[in-house]
This record gives C-alpha cells, structure tokens and sequence, in this order.
C-alpha cells in the first residue's frame, strides 16, 4: 500500500515541477532571447535491503532548455545584436565564473560597462568588455565592437575596442539554469567559437511557442488529476483493509 502512496506522491511532485515550467515559459513569451524550460521525467526505483525499503530516485526532474533558435526582428539599434548560427555569447554570471547566453539586447553602463538587458557583464578577450566615452558605437559581423571617441571630428574613422568572445556548445553537455543562462554540466567553458556571426540591428526573440504551452498545461493538469485518484484510491483501499481486520472471528 505505501508503494501506491508513494508512487501517487512522487507523481503529484513531478506534475506540480512541469506546471512551474510550464507557466515560467508563458511568463516569459516575449522576453528576449528566452530558451523555454521543460522538466524531463525518469524512471523511480525502489531499493530493499535488511527487511526495511529505501526509496532512492534514480533521477530526480531535470530543469532543462529547448535550444531551438528564436525569431529574428530587426529593431534599427546599433547595440542589438541576434545570433543567427547555434553560438552562445559570452557573459559574467554573478558568482563571477563564465555563462552563456543569446540575449543580444546590449547597453553600456554608466561605469562603461558591456552588459545585457538583463545586466550580466559581456565578455571580450580580456574579460568583461568595458567602452570608453564615445560618440558612436557600433558592432561588426564577427562581434567586434568599435568607437567613434567623444570630440572626434566628423570622418574620423572608427577604433576596435574588443571583439565579444562566443562559445559553441557541439559535442559539450550544457545545462540551463533559472536565470536563463547556459552554463557547461559539472563546470567548465565552452570552446570559443572564433568563426560565430552576429545580426546587428536585430534581437533574436523568445522560442516559446505558447499554443503548444497552452497544450502543454491542459495536459500536464490531466495527469495530475489522474495521480490524485491515485492517492484517493490508496486511502479507500486502505480503508477497506482495516474494516476486514475489524470483522469479528
């Protein structure tokens, strides 16, 4: 009987964890550069050993990323950038160690700082990206990011400052986390990827498709009603087994 408990409680668990994702995606249908969540579900095992059960899972929910591109708008801003190729661009993440990222809504900080619209530091060859006073700042195909200098008179040409660093994520095991960075599974970094092209101008949008989240929650609110049943149908067994015992002989 603990087992049918059991297994209606770790149902109910998973049901509630796909329900968050699901709603942190429509959540974030329109934020850029968003990578929808999914909660992937493995098989649970039951381990006996000296007359008592252990319940081990072998796996719990992953917290993971559908990876499929966005799609690309153009907005006319010289700091928008889209990521048209499978590349992640570099970032800070806030405990200071490298994370990746295809937010391409790019703005300076009052400090000079390269950050994204959500305000992690953008990485160039020599760490974080820092612009001096400028006039003009514009961004190349390959990510490289120029100037024009405060006070320049007009023709002056444009000076390199950094090129925005890119890694690529073939053949590397990468993990999504709730911030919407991607960062390499057990630590680590990704190769840089020195041939990545950017879209400027541009801003690759959420790959959230909300018909199928829509589906997906109806779904996903099945199942949990069908895992609660379960629970009751536990109790109403257990139920009938006590009555048995209280028969007289």
């Amino acid at each position: 009987m603990d087992r049918l408990v059991y297994t209606a409680l770790t149902g109910l668990k998973g049901q509630m964890s796909a329900q968050a994702a699901i709603a942190n995606n429509i959540a974030n249908a329109s934020t850029t550069g968003f990578k929808s969540d999914r909660v992937a579900f493995q098989q649970l095992m039951l381990k006996g050993g000296a007359g008592l059960e252990s319940r081990a899972p072998v796996s719990e929910e992953v917290l993971d990323a559908d990876r499929r591109a966005g799609t690309i708008q153009s907005t006319g801003r010289n700091l928008d950038i889209a990521i048209p190729g499978t590349s992640w661009m570099v970032v800070q993440s806030p405990d200071g160690t490298e994370a990746y990222t295809r937010r391409g809504d790019l703005q300076i900080t009052e400090s000079g700082v390269l950050q994204t619209g959500d305000g992690h530091p953008v990485m160039g060859s020599g760490g974080p990206i820092t612009v001096p006073p400028a006039q003009d700042v514009m961004i190349g195909e390959d990510g490289t990011l120029s100037i024009v200098p405060v006070g320049s008179p007009p023709g002056t040409p444009s000076q390199a400052v950094d090129r925005i660093r890119f890694g690529n994520p073939d053949g590397s095991q990468t993990v999504k986390g709730l911030d919407n960075l991607l960062r390499v599974k057990g630590g680590g970094v990704l190769p840089d990827d020195m041939d990545a092209k950017v879209l400027t101008g541009a801003l690759e949008g959420s790959n959230v498709n909300l018909t199928q989240a829509l589906v997906d929650m109806i779904e996903n609110q099945r199942s949990y009603e069908v895992q609660a049943n379960l629970l009751k149908e536990a109790k109403s067994m257990d139920e009938s087994s006590a009555s048995l015992m209280r028969i007289p002989g």
